[in-house]
C-alpha cells in the first residue's frame, strides 16, 4: 500500500515537473509568436482608430472599450479553440482558411485605396442617392460591426499564426501561449488606440491656461498634429492591410513564397531594404488581387 502511494506521488511529481518545464517555455514562445504577428498588430492598431472619428469624443473610450471586448472574446473563446480543434482534426484546413482572410484584407485595402483615388460623378451620385438619416447610437453600432467584422479577420491570422508557431508543442503550452498572446496583443493594441483616439482631449488639457507657456504650446501642438497623424495612420493601416493580406495569400502558395524568400535572401545584407522591398511587393500583389476580387464581386452583385 505504502509502496503504492509512494509511486503514485513520484507520477504526480513527474507530471508537475513537466508542466512547470512547458510554463517556463511560454514567455520565450509568446515572444516569438507576437514578434511574427507584428504586421497584423500595425494593422489592426493603424486601422481602429477611423471607427471613432466623427463620433462623439465623450464615447470614444466606451467605443474602443467595446470593440476590445468583442475581439478578447473571439479570440479566446471562438477562435484559439477552433485552431486548435482544426489543428487536431483538420490541420490541412488552416492554410485555406487563413489565404481566405488574406484575400478579404486585400479586397478592403483596395476598396479603401480605390475610395481615395476614384472621382467617377456616377457613383458619387448612386451614393448620394442611398444615403439614409441614422441616429448617433446605430452610427456608432454600425461603426462598432465594421471594426469587430475586420478585427475578426486579424484576429483569425493572429490566432493561426500563433497556433502553427507552438503546433509542435504539447497541449498545456498551446493553450497557454495562445491565451497569453489573445490577451497581450488585444491590451496592447486597443491601449494604444484609446491613447492616440484621446491625445487631442490631452493636448486641449495641456493648453488651457492655467498652465505654463510651454506647455500651453505643447499642448496646441498635439492638437494641430492629431488630424493630420489620423489622417496618415489610415494610409498606414490600408498600406499594412495590402501587405498583410498578400503575404499571407503568398506564404500558401509555394511558387510564390520561395519568390519572396529569394528576395528578402538577395537583400539579407541591408535588413531594412530586404524588409522593404518584400512589403512594397506584397503591397503590390495585394492591391492587384484585391482589383481583381472587386470585379468578381461587382460582377455577382449585377446578375444578382
Amino acid at each position: 500500500m505504502a509502496t503504492g502511494l509512494l509511486a503514485l506521488l513520484d507520477d504526480i511529481s513527474a507530471l508537475v515537473k513537466v508542466s512547470a518545464a512547458s510554463l517556463d517555455d511560454v514567455p520565450a514562445q509568446v515572444a516569438k509568436t507576437t514578434g511574427k504577428v507584428s504586421g497584423i498588430v500595425i494593422d489592426d492598431t493603424a486601422v481602429t482608430p477611423k471607427y471613432v472619428v466623427g463620433l462623439d469624443p465623450s464615447r470614444e473610450l466606451s467605443i474602443i472599450f467595446q470593440i476590445a471586448k468583442k475581439s478578447l472574446f473571439n479570440k479566446v473563446l471562438l477562435l484559439s479553440p477552433a485552431a486548435l480543434l482544426l489543428g487536431f482534426f483538420a490541420p490541412w484546413a488552416i492554410p485555406p482558411i487563413l489565404m481566405c482572410g488574406g484575400a478579404y484584407l486585400c479586397y478592403e485595402g483596395y476598396e479603401k485605396v480605390h475610395s481615395m483615388f476614384s472621382k467617377h460623378t456616377d457613383e458619387h451620385v448612386e451614393a448620394e442617392e442611398g444615403l439614409k438619416v441614422i441616429s448617433a447610437e446605430e452610427l456608432e453600432k454600425e461603426r462598432v460591426t465594421g471594426a469587430v467584422r475586420t478585427d475578426l479577420i486579424l484576429s483569425s491570422e493572429i490566432v493561426a499564426i500563433t497556433y502553427a508557431t507552438v503546433a509542435d508543442k504539447d497541449l498545456t503550452t498551446q493553450i497557454a501561449v495562445m491565451l497569453s498572446v489573445a490577451v497581450f496583443i488585444t491590451l496592447a493594441v486597443y491601449g494604444f488606440v484609446g491613447l492616440i483616439v484621446k491625445a487631442d482631449d490631452f493636448g486641449v488639457h495641456l493648453a488651457k491656461e492655467n498652465h505654463h507657456p510651454r506647455v500651453r504650446s505643447i499642448g496646441r501642438s498635439i492638437v494641430k498634429l492629431m488630424p493630420g497623424f489620423l489622417k496618415a495612420l489610415g494610409y498606414v493601416g490600408t498600406a499594412a492591410m495590402l501587405w498583410v493580406g498578400a503575404e499571407i495569400i503568398a506564404h500558401g502558395i509555394p511558387f510564390t513564397s520561395h519568390a519572396l524568400d529569394n528576395l528578402e535572401h538577395s537583400l539579407a545584407s541591408i535588413p531594412i531594404l530586404a524588409w522593404l522591398a518584400k512589403a512594397v511587393a506584397c503591397g503590390i500583389g495585394g492591391l492587384i488581387l484585391g482589383a481583381i476580387i472587386d470585379r468578381i464581386v461587382r460582377l455577382f452583385r449585377k446578375k444578382a
